[in-house]
């Protein structure tokens, strides 16, 4: 992955299913010139709403932000807990009847500049259902903080969560999760200590593309910086276990990004499983979370006992 060509724009062809040859890393893709292509399609290759389209996506967003203000009400006694001095530097934690179980942590999406931990609480339905704690952090977003803040914010985020939660009743090992620019996020927490294992979901994991794609970087002005040091493709990787999961009818690109990553961590021989979801798009990829029997729900759960062993 060091010798990659900044200026190129890797999306996975359809074809590109077939596991990657991990001795180039890139084999299972299609690489295409991201400089000759058009200001639209260098939009459409990221844009997951125009994919699925505008409608569909608030409708989905809208039904999150409903269920999860019903488990905010049902449950306010641990919520708005500041980690730090900004609006939005927040936790909402749901503790579990055994202090012990483990803790489901969900980072949101949104490609940094859209979503909060209120919309997307109802994704932690599923681990509760089955004992376990949940917690989801709020950050500051693009374009008032750069990418570079939001991964400091997320750090002392996590600090207080290792100096805090055992004061709200949580003290189980901690398995994060992130969906889309959440994916991203976890990828990057990995290696902090309070962390045993994780789940990125529909992540993108090299930031150069997004760079030219003016619905994402005109807030969240990516610089050589951030995407040198935040590309977890181009980090060295964390041996711990890391289950990478996408929808199969999602963009081309998404799809690449889930799969290069996790042949990038394969070179290294780092644990967790790639996880094609069958149908889902970039959306409803996340209705296999929120069940208890739900594909994805299922996979936190392994991550939980393969961190154990």
């Amino acid at each position: 992955m060091a010798d990659f060509d900044h200026r190129l724009f890797l999306a996975a062809t359809a074809a590109a299913v077939a596991t990657p040859n991990v001795a180039s890393g890139l084999e299972a893709t299609k690489i295409m010139d991201w400089q000759t292509m058009s200001l639209d399609a260098r939009n459409a290759a990221f844009n997951n709403v125009a994919h699925v389209g505008p409608d569909i996506a608030r409708q989905k967003t809208e039904a999150w932000a409903a269920e999860s203000a019903k488990l905010r009400e049902q449950r306010p006694k641990h919520l708005n807990l500041a980690y730090g001095q900004g609006e939005r530097t927040k936790w909402d934690l749901y503790p579990a009847s055994d202090p012990k179980a483990p803790c489901f942590v969900h980072i949101h999406g949104g490609y940094w500049q859209r979503g909060s931990r209120e919309i997307f609480a109802c994704l932690a339905d599923g681990v509760l259902a089955r004992g376990w704690s949940a917690a989801l952090p709020g950050y500051t977003l693009a374009p008032d903080a750069s990418l570079t803040q939001i991964t400091r914010e997320l750090r002392t985020a996590f600090d207080w969560l290792s100096a805090q939660s055992a004061s709200h009743g949580i003290e189980g090992p901690v398995i994060i999760s992130g969906w889309s620019a959440g994916g991203h996020l976890t990828a990057f927490m990995l290696d902090h200590p309070k962390v045993a294992a994780g789940l990125s979901i529909s992540g993108v994991f090299e930031l150069a593309p997004l760079r030219d794609s003016p619905h994402v970087n005109d807030k969240v002005k990516l610089t050589e910086v951030d995407i040198e040091s935040l590309s977890p493709i181009r980090l060295p990787g964390v041996n711990k276990p890391l289950a990478i999961a996408y929808g199969t009818s999602e963009l081309p690109a998404m799809i690449g990004s889930s799969r290069d990553f996790h042949a990038y961590r394969s070179q290294s021989h780092l644990p967790g499983p790639l996880i094609p979801i069958v149908k889902t798009n970039h959306f409803t990829v996340l209705d296999e979370l929120r069940s208890p029997n739900g594909s994805l729900t299922r996979a936190v759960v392994r991550l939980a006992e393969d961190s154990a062993r």
